[in-house]
This record gives C-alpha cells, structure tokens and sequence, in this order.
C-alpha cells in the first residue's frame, strides 16, 4: 500500500492486486462483500491515518477505482462536516468505479519498442505514450483495445513493463506526450 497526501484535507491510497491478496481479498470480493470491505476501508483509513499523520475525524468521502491490472486507486476527502460528538467516530461515503483502462510502466525506451513488436501482430496499433519522472508510460483506453482479448495483452506489456499505480489524469496533467494516439503504429513505423 502506498499512500499519498495530496493536501491538507486529501489524501489518496494506491492499492496493488498483491496487496488486496496479501489482506485476504480478491478483486471480485471487493464488489460483492459490502462488510468486508467496510473493515478494509476502516483499516485502510487508520494506516494512511498513521503514516501521514492526520487526524481523522467527521465524514470522509472515499472514491475507489478499480484498474484492471494495477489494482486499486482510492482518492480520500475529510470533509468539515462533523456527523458525531464522538471523536472516534468516522462516516465514510464509499463510492466504487472500475476503470478499464490499462497504464504500464517502462524504465527504458527499447522495452516500448520490444513490446509493440508483439503488441503489432495482434492487431494492436492504438494507445498513447507519456514520459514522466524519467519513466515512459503507456497507456491504453478501453476504446483502444476493442475486439482484443485484454488478459492476452496484459500477458505481453508484463514481460516488458509493470503496471502503473499513476492515473491517466494525472499522466496528461504532469507528463509530457510522446504519442498522442496510434503510439504502437507509430513505434513500429519508425523504429522496424
């Protein structure tokens, strides 16, 4: 778990699929097992809490997005608004979304170009290209990865790459566009 404070009254927790395991879930429970994941969020809450010494009191408001193979991105807002006397007391307004789209990280830039060598041959010519913090990223929208069977791909970019805990939001606000679209034709076109 990592774990973000991104101003005075929000934070945001960064969740792998290996963390969810290691806590005694599965990407599934977390849509069907409402008790279980109040108590993972309680917990969650009290660790980010901890590291990043903030109090936490009255109504949070907890936006969770599932993405499909980096895991679990959980934006937290304390609001003013206190609901309870009871300083021990928390009320969290939990809303669930899944993203289905799919960002890997690369350390170098001939990794990029070995994986769209085996992304081209399955039909896959879409996708953007970023480089942030001297890392590139890819990314693929769901758009980009119609009629494609998504597992056979996430299969691919993990030979090369890992999967990203950073959003696209924040990809397009802080990195610097390599490819704006078509990035694996464009890779394959100027570099086989």
């Amino acid at each position: 778990m990592r774990v973000e404070r991104l101003s005075s009254h929000q934070f945001a927790i960064f969740l792998t699929f290996d963390d969810l395991i290691e806590r005694g879930f599965t990407s599934e429970e977390i849509w069907h097992d409402a008790a279980s994941v109040r108590r993972l969020f309680s917990e969650m809450m009290y660790d980010a809490s901890d590291e990043l010494d903030i109090e936490l009191d009255g109504m949070l408001l907890v936006q969770v997005f599932m993405m499909q193979a980096q895991g679990m991105h959980i934006l937290v807002t304390q609001t003013n608004d206190l609901v309870s006397e009871d300083d021990d007391y928390i009320e969290m307004k939990v809303t669930l979304d899944e993203s289905h789209e799919l960002i890997f990280l690369f350390d170098d830039f001939e990794n990029l170009i070995q994986v769209a060598s085996y992304l081209s041959p399955l039909g896959i010519e879409k996708g953007q290209v970023y480089h942030m913090d001297g890392c590139y990223y890819m990314l693929f929208e769901d758009k980009d990865l119609a009629d494609v069977e998504v597992e056979s791909i996430i299969a691919v970019m993990l030979e090369f790459s890992c999967p990203s805990i950073i959003t696209s939001y924040r990809l397009r606000e802080y990195g610097k566009v390599i490819y704006s679209t078509d990035a694996v034709k464009q890779i394959m076109t100027q570099f086989y």
